[in-house]
């Protein structure tokens, strides 16, 4: 199964955000990534719904959105509606989790579930059967263009072996700090959904970054 790039619009030029989509859709991605901050989970706001149903409109590929909010539960349907194609939440936030992620699918989106860096994997060891994929957080959640934290390798790889012995089908999305120099590294551990900001939409060629990227995780079929 191939790897995916997902381009990760808190870094994108939003002045333009049409053609920065259409950059990366040129450069091979395979999805686009909204991070939902609401400046009370974290410590910064970007956008709703509305963007999210905006970008719809501009791309045919599927949206993937990360909910960094307050009770993410009451705008589950909204951000479905919108036209989120995966939704995440944050272990660190929700209450009843085996409850939301149900909600989530019942929007007929992709469930998926968020660690932070510092919160171990065995929290989700009684949803794992029923979860299309799980976000490693690699950097504190909040801004983009941080360092990758490299204890979060650890936890990939932990992951990678649970789910092979197990025999789960989630997929490992990591998010925060990949780029180039680390992207081979990241996927050896086990990550399937690479999602990308800065190292994409500020490198000066998005199409090209996103390309190298691509080639990066992908080598056998280009």
């Amino acid at each position: 199964m191939n790897k995916l790039i997902a381009p990760s619009l808190i870094a994108a030029d939003f002045s333009n955000l049409s053609q920065q989509i259409r950059l990366v859709e040129i450069g091979g991605a395979h999805m686009i990534h909204c991070d939902i901050m609401d400046g009370n989970f974290v410590p910064n706001i970007t956008f709703g719904p509305l963007v999210v149903e905006s970008v719809r409109k501009i791309t045919k590929l599927p949206i993937d959105v990360h909910l960094m909010i307050r009770n993410p539960d009451n705008f589950i349907f909204e951000f479905a509606k919108a036209g989120a194609d995966y939704i995440s939440v944050h272990q660190e936030e929700v209450q009843h989790l085996d409850r939301t992620i149900n909600l989530i699918k019942d929007q007929n989106s992709k469930a998926g579930v968020v660690l932070n860096p510092a919160t171990p994997i065995s929290t989700l060891k009684n949803i794992f059967s029923i979860l299309d994929f799980v976000l490693i957080m690699s950097v504190n959640p909040g801004f983009g263009g941080q360092q990758f934290i490299p204890y979060t390798l650890e936890k990939i790889r932990e992951l990678d072996k649970i789910r092979a012995e197990k025999g789960y089908k989630f997929r490992i999305e990591v998010d925060g700090g990949i780029g180039k120099s680390n992207i081979e590294k990241i996927s050896s551990a086990g990550c399937d959904i690479f999602i990308a900001g800065s190292s994409i939409f500020r490198s000066g060629n998005i199409s090209a970054a996103t390309v190298e990227l691509n080639n990066l995780v992908n080598p056998s079929i280009n």
